[in-house]
């Protein structure tokens, strides 16, 4: 395999003297290993420049017979190579299973109409038949938030070297799998009386259910119901912690809230918010209204140890680089920036120590993290 920084390698061209190495040589695809290469390419520098790009994905694996297949690969290559830029990159993303197209330098794309045309190009050259074994998708990175829609959160599909890092890395990540579900175990079994008295107090001192639910979004984008205790009235107005949050990420200060004294205030939550119930106020003060995550990390939603997961509308105000944070490992109920007491911080700051954790990770850095996080509640250098 060649390196990609060959400086005689031009960007997206399959010339002659590389085919050999990279390409199929039964259709003149991108090999799969070398095409996932140009794939975190382009997206590094999408990273840097901003420049969008599109991936669309062709899945063949619903044609099983391997002399029709061979066909109809041959006569989809056809078309995405007269219907495609030279720099718009063509290989498998999954051999033998799944044709990816990267088309780069993609201003003011329209992801619908690149797959229309495309689907009108292969409705002309195959049979219905055989159109209804394909299946296309186009995904647009950096999504555009005004567009955004429910399959356009961060996916796995961009970040196959996040994937492959995943697979060298089983053993360690059952691991820490089995660290999660044994000690959610036993934190549900110590804390089951609290399971039983704050629902009661909850009930008693406001109307309302005792959990509260609320979507956010876990590994990959994918979107999950994140529990708390409920400490809120009923019925709140959640513009004021969109406001928040909008202010905090895009100004990069010190942003608290009206109350700049306060150097205990979370990123997440808002001191002094009119919002809150007495016993919630409690709740919130001990961390206690968090025990309910327990079940999340037990439905393998979240870890014990990871980054906070975003609320959906947290993730719009999102840098590009800010979501590696929400991508390569599950979110967790502590991590390493509320540990260190770093609550008060900027955002970049606080991402950065996430990013940290996940270049660092281990299993002995969890246990650090797990073993650190009483000390941090109960000193109040951290906010959960």
């Amino acid at each position: 395999m060649l390196s990609l920084k060959d400086n005689s390698m031009k960007h997206g061209s399959q010339s002659k003297n590389i085919t050999d190495y990279l390409c199929d040589k039964n259709c003149g695809l991108y090999l799969e290993e070398y095409f996932n290469d140009m794939l975190c390419l382009e997206r590094k520098r999408t990273e840097r420049s901003k420049n969008p790009f599109l991936l669309m994905l062709l899945n063949i694996e619903k044609i099983n017979n391997s002399k029709e297949k061979n066909k109809i690969i041959k006569k989809i290559v056809h078309i995405l190579f007269s219907f495609t830029r030279e720099i718009d990159i063509k290989g498998w993303f999954e051999h033998d299973s799944i044709i990816g197209v990267i088309f780069t330098e993609m201003n003011g794309v329209d992801k619908d109409s690149v797959k229309n045309k495309i689907a009108n190009h292969l409705g002309n050259a195959l049979d219905a038949e055989q159109i209804n074994k394909i299946e296309i998708t186009c995904y647009l990175f950096p999504e555009n938030h005004d567009e955004q829609k429910s399959d356009d959160t961060p996916g796995s599909h961009f970040y196959p070297d996040i994937s492959k890092r995943h697979s060298s890395r089983k053993k360690a990540f059952f691991l820490k799998r089995v660290l999660d579900i044994v000690g959610s175990v036993m934190a549900v079994l110590i804390f089951s009386p609290l399971f039983l008295i704050i629902p009661l107090l909850i009930k008693i001192s406001s109307k309302g259910p005792v959990l509260f639910r609320q979507e956010r979004i876990g590994q990959f984008g994918a979107k999950f119901t994140f529990l708390k205790f409920r400490s809120m009235r009923i019925n709140c107005d959640s513009s004021i912690h969109q406001k928040y949050l909008r202010n905090f990420i895009r100004n990069q200060g010190e942003y608290v809230n009206s109350n700049r004294d306060n150097a205990k205030a979370s990123i997440y939550k808002i001191t002094d918010d009119p919002r809150i119930t007495p016993i919630g106020r409690l709740l919130r003060k001990t961390s206690l209204d968090e025990l309910p995550q327990f079940i999340n990390v037990l439905n393998g939603e979240m870890s014990l140890v990871g980054p906070r997961p975003p609320i959906p509308y947290e993730l719009e105000n999102y840098d590009i680089w800010h979501r590696h944070r929400v991508l390569e490992i599950k979110p967790g109920i502590t991590g390493l920036w509320q540990v260190t007491g770093r609550s008060s911080t900027t955002f970049d700051e606080m991402v950065r120590l996430d990013l940290k954790y996940i270049r660092e990770w281990s299993l002995w850095l969890d246990m650090k993290i797990l073993f650190e996080t009483p000390w941090a509640v109960m000193s109040g250098k951290g906010a959960y």
